[in-house]
């Protein structure tokens, strides 16, 4: 089944209670039109929504520690404690190094969290799939927030990385990213074989979120 996870970023259009209100409108669009869906709200806003919403609520961040003095970090015990299903982890707006990342995706497998690494091309792409995470989502960092989708602007991307991925590790799945905002879009990523997107803006600034969310799902029938 096609996944679309919205990240919320730090958008006043999804903070708090408009967080909340979104993750109620994705979930009345996963259950009219039969599509998983995912949300990543900040953290903050993890535990309300996840008590709201029966869909998969993920972080936006998770590090690699665990209990102890390791002040201002967010551990992936503390997610699953406050209702998250899984975590993006290296996100453009939140790089790691590679040792960060497997320490993330190993600290999310202890407590049975879902994992999508971000990368920005099909070498890292490559390289995260080795890390067997659940999920790489493919997000050149220039195309984010654009408006222009990486299935067009860039097609290889996505059709290399998935290559990729599946040579070295069939059971991850890949997602794509940056710019998708249209059913079209959505459409030409499923067509380059993705399973799925990762997307924000287009939805998060729209005037009308719901009808946004709606048009972006027929549109891709």
């Amino acid at each position: 089944m096609t996944i679309i996870v919205l990240n919320f970023k730090t958008y006043r259009e999804s903070t708090g209670v408009e967080a909340l209100r979104l993750a109620e409108i994705c979930e009345d669009i996963s259950q009219e039109y039969s599509v998983q869906m995912a949300v990543v709200p900040q953290v903050a806003d993890i535990h309300a929504i996840s008590k709201a919403v029966k869909i998969p609520v993920f972080a936006q961040h998770v590090d690699g520690v665990g209990y102890g003095g390791f002040t201002g970090h967010i551990t992936a015990a503390s997610l699953k404690a406050a209702g998250a299903s899984g975590s993006l982890i290296n996100h453009s707006e939140r790089r790691l190094k590679l040792a960060e990342i497997d320490a993330a995706i190993t600290a999310c497998k202890s407590v049975d969290l879902k994992t999508i690494v971000c990368t920005n091309n099909v070498a890292t792409t490559q390289a995260a799939a080795a890390l067997n995470p659940d999920y790489v989502a493919v997000e050149p960092p220039e195309l984010i927030g654009s408006g222009i989708p990486v299935s067009k602007a860039n097609p290889d991307v996505i059709r290399g990385s998935v290559a990729a991925v599946k040579a070295i590790a069939p059971s991850v799945g890949v997602l794509c990213g940056a710019g998708i905002t249209h059913g079209e879009d959505l459409k030409s990523a499923l067509e380059l074989g993705s399973e799925g997107v990762l997307l924000a803006s287009g939805i998060i600034k729209a005037k009308d979120q719901r009808k946004a969310l709606e048009d972006l799902v027929t549109g891709a029938r």
